[in-house]
């Protein structure tokens, strides 16, 4: 069976605009939703857990004297956020060194993630959110670490899969740090 037959199997272009080459963002906005429901690793954000992270991410933050953006949930979140990162990094060099932060940070967070899940053993329990898990930690240090580590992959996940692919349409290649 040919893909271009199956509903949602190929995202829909990317427009630019003619004058700036910049993406039209109602453009980003179609991508976004097409990632949302048809790539999985972005779908995730979507999550109940994920969307639990968020809000505990977003309450832990408030209570620690962060000033947040007050999103409704972590899909939001993350579809303002991409947004927002295509329309400040606006040249090659600007986005292929967001992306690379990205990747980073989610390197990092998953990193950080594993060795907590390791040595306390979270991961017994495949069907627990991330948030019962954390219980299981000795220190709020640790729980915070734990759960923003969460959080961040989660969400690093999501960005680095769809602007890497809105890069490659741009640029004409894939992305390469």
């Amino acid at each position: 069976m040919a893909e271009k037959n199956i509903p949602g199997a190929i995202p829909p272009k990317l427009i630019l605009d003619a004058p700036s080459g910049h993406p039209d963002v109602a453009s980003v906005a179609d991508l976004v939703d097409w990632f949302l429901n048809y790539d999985e690793r972005t779908a995730r954000i979507r999550h109940p857990h994920v969307n639990e992270l968020f809000l505990w991410k977003q309450s832990d933050d408030k209570a620690n004297g962060v000033p947040i953006y007050p999103f409704e949930n972590a899909e939001a979140r993350f579809a303002i956020g991409v947004i927002q990162a295509l329309a400040e990094n606006n040249s090659e060099p600007l986005l292929k060194l967001w992306i690379t932060d990205v990747l980073n940070a989610l390197h990092e967070s998953r990193e950080t993630k594993t060795q907590l899940t390791d040595t306390y053993r979270l991961g017994d329990d495949l069907d627990a959110s991330p948030v019962s898990k954390s219980e299981k930690l000795t220190t709020n240090t640790e729980k915070r670490l734990y759960l923003t580590s969460c959080w961040i992959e989660a969400l690093c996940t999501a960005e680095a899969r769809f602007l890497g692919w809105v890069y490659q349409e741009i640029y004409g290649r894939p992305f390469s740090p």
